[in-house]
């Protein structure tokens, strides 16, 4: 767990301290207060660009001196694991280079993606209400990070089968003819690292949707999962790459390949697509899947991971959000955002609770 948070001079934080406890972590006040950016500040402490995936330059304090710090303890869970070391982590940028992110782990400097084999950090934010209508894209990346935090290798693929194809298409986009070894060794790239992309995504399809098809139909609707979209597989994919490099560069990127996948969700309960379902049932869906991915993430690393729900209380009846209360007690930290103190009433004395203030103008 975090047992301290530090920013400095992130959004609208000029320095912030906060000690949460190993249970709840209740975060409230008006809108404008900066809870949510409490939670991104978290998020940082994950590979990629955090839960808004907003550009660094963003982050920093307006007014500020161009630059943000965020620092945390990372301490162990259990009390039996209390003579582990303390794991001091920060992350931000300097004014000189807003743009550049610095990651250090005990005062190191190392690789944003070296954070996952520490922490485990997974968020439902208010705008991912909209996933299952968004592009397929939406629903890749929601399937990355749930990839990312089973598998910590995952990212290291991704980000190596990204340049590699953007090297691809830069050179299919050229005037000459582009040198074939070059491509052909390119496409090499793209098929080891799209093949162990594949087969990540596959394991936590597999045995995410086996987990949820086994809970019973209670507060959260089960949902079904399949990986749609591209299905060629890794072991043909630079056999397919080679034979699509006139297609491809007549459509200006590449056409085939697990960026092109898709994570396909059913309400087991209706047999229905969840692109079909109400708001409501989607909202529940979404739920389900980060609770039973939790609840997964605990039972594979042996670690549960650290939960980030902003301002999803308010968006369940009283007897769905006891329920989720109920389904969380005990797990780990569980970061939550609210407006209103009685929405976490049933919580009891099992939380630290913090209200934040708005900034002064």
């Amino acid at each position: 767990m975090l047992a301290r948070l530090v920013l400095t001079d992130f959004r609208n934080h000029a320095d912030t301290v906060i000690a949460p406890g190993a249970g709840f972590v209740v975060l409230t006040g008006e809108n404008g207060a900066g809870k949510t950016n409490v939670l991104e500040a978290v998020s940082l402490f994950a590979p990629g660009r955090g839960l808004r995936r907003a550009a660094l330059g963003d982050m920093a304090r307006q007014n500020g001196p161009g630059g943000f710090g965020v620092a945390a303890a990372l301490v162990p869970l259990a009390p039996a694991a209390a003579d582990q070391e303390r794991v001091d982590l920060a992350t931000g940028t300097l004014p000189a280079a807003p743009e550049r992110r610095v990651v250090r782990i005990q005062g190191a400097p190392v690789a944003a993606t070296a954070l996952a084999e520490w922490l485990t950090i997974l968020w439902l934010t208010p705008a991912m209400d909209r996933l299952f209508a968004e592009p397929a894209s939406e629903r890749r990346r929601f399937l990355d990070r749930l990839t990312l935090a089973l598998s910590p290798g995952h990212a290291v693929h991704s980000n190596r089968y990204e340049a590699a194809m953007r090297a691809r298409n830069r050179l299919l986009a050229e005037d000459i003819p582009p040198d074939p070894h070059w491509l052909t060794a390119l496409e090499l790239q793209m098929a080891e690292h799209g093949a162990a992309i594949d087969a990540a995504r596959r394991d936590t399809v597999a045995a995410l949707g086996a987990a949820l098809a086994d809970q019973p139909e209670g507060a959260f609707a089960r949902a079904g999962l399949a990986l749609d979209g591209w299905t060629g597989g890794g072991d043909t994919l630079a056999a397919d790459l080679a034979a699509g490099r006139r297609r491809d560069a007549a459509a200006g990127r590449t056409l085939i390949g697990p960026h092109r996948s898709d994570l396909a969700v059913t309400h087991l309960g209706k047999q229905q697509p969840a692109a079909l379902c109400s708001t409501g049932e989607q909202k529940a869906l979404l739920l389900g899947i980060v609770l039973g991915h939790a609840d997964l993430v605990a039972e594979r690393t042996g670690r549960a991971p650290i939960l980030l729900l902003d301002e999803v209380a308010a968006h369940l009846d009283p007897s769905r959000r006891a329920a989720l209360f109920a389904r969380l007690a005990g797990k780990g930290q569980v970061w939550m955002t609210g407006t209103e103190d009685a929405l976490f009433d049933a919580l009891g004395q099992d939380a630290v609770r913090l209200t934040l203030g708005k900034p002064a103008a």
